[in-house]
């Protein structure tokens, strides 16, 4: 989108990028214990939803609606189908605009609690990875 778009670092800390959509990147969390996608709006130097436009705006709601579709599909894929989808935008940590879609489930060991900062997270080690971010990028091509 705009050339000088550059993800934060410190998501390559606990991310994968899996592709692109037409408003935001779209990164795997690495943290196998929930489906979890963030959505970076690929706009720089944006902080809040408000600075986007009023088109990006909708954009950006129809991409959570795609990125809570594609949390639930992960989860089933699993064998832990979601129950409860999370979607939040704080940017206490990391003040660059970005969602977090995150699937819950009663059983998921931090229900009712919030994710961030709660428990150590479970890596997908490299074969689940890859497989679900395959799964993304299907579908995402679709």
């Amino acid at each position: 989108m705009t050339a000088s778009f550059q993800a934060d670092p410190v998501f390559d800390t606990g991310s994968v990028v899996a592709c692109d959509w037409p408003l935001c990147q779209v990164r795997l969390q690495d943290d196998a214990r929930f489906p979890w996608l963030i959505l970076i709006p690929r706009r720089a130097g944006l902080h809040e939803i408000e600075d986007l436009t009023p088109a990006e705006r909708a954009a950006l709601m129809d991409e959570v609606v795609r990125a809570g579709d594609m949390v639930r599909a992960l989860g089933q894929a699993a064998g832990r189908p979601v129950q409860k989808l999370n979607v939040a935008a704080l940017g206490n940590v990391t003040a660059q605009l970005h969602v977090h879609v995150v699937g819950r489930r009663h059983d998921d060991g931090q229900w009712p609690d919030p994710v961030w900062g709660r428990g150590a997270p479970v890596p997908y080690g490299a074969n689940g990875l890859q497989a679900a971010v395959s799964r993304i990028r299907l579908s995402s091509a679709g």
